[in-house]
């Protein structure tokens, strides 16, 4: 756990996620849902690349669930995958969850592959509403929604999380270690090795970089 801690520069990313649960949840919940937030996870043990489907990465991190528990953090219990609730006869079925055995409550996890949409919460914001009517007992906290996207506008996270009035955590997530995205060159930096690139086969040849 420390050296995972350690090598995902886990200090930097904790209580960091977009939430609105200081809104929604009174003083002290709010605290409590905020500390297990993350901002983003690091998922780089799942050895899955960008391009790979919603329902792979799900697949992966229960195949994985010993590390994707040690990723959530402490106190997390994994509940199900695809859990099911019939509501009036239409079936709906939540990606991950799990519940919190020191906060004492669910937490639902739904997962995109791809950047934020404010659309996307208004799926999560059901079910949590869901998960809460039908599963939470009178001991326990509110239940909580963490969206896992790709990538993310902050800002319209922001404006996003202010029209909810279920508690929601958006966070993204890094299939990559923090060591080996420093290491990477920037969309910028390729951009130019490859304008670079071409202009000295372009000398090469003889031809200006611009004849064409």
């Amino acid at each position: 756990m420390l050296e995972h801690q350690i090598r995902s520069v886990a200090h930097t990313r904790m209580h960091a996620a977009p939430t609105n649960f200081a809104e929604v949840l009174p003083p002290g919940d709010s605290d409590l849902a905020q500390q297990f937030t993350k901002d983003p996870y690091v998922l780089d043990f799942l050895a899955l690349d960008g391009d790979a489907k919603e329902r792979h990465l799900e697949q992966a991190l229960v195949d994985r669930i010993i590390d994707t528990l040690r990723e959530l953090g402490e106190g997390f219990a994994f509940v199900g995958r695809q859990a099911h609730f019939d509501v009036d006869g239409d079936d709906f079925y939540v990606d991950l969850l799990f519940f919190h055995v020191e906060q004492l409550r669910y937490v639902v996890v739904e997962l995109k592959t791809g950047k934020f949409k404010p659309e996307y919460l208004g799926q999560l914001g059901f079910y949590v509403a869901l998960v809460d009517d039908k599963l939470r007992r009178s001991q326990h906290a509110d239940t909580v929604g963490l969206l896992l996207v790709a990538d993310k506008n902050d800002a319209v996270v922001r404006y996003s999380l202010a029209g909810q009035q279920n508690p929601i955590c958006v966070a993204s997530y890094d299939l990559l270690p923090p060591s080996v995205q420093a290491a990477l060159p920037t969309e910028a930096e390729l951009t130019q090795a490859l304008r670079d690139s071409a202009e000295e086969a372009a000398l090469a040849s003889g031809a200006a970089p611009n004849d064409e």
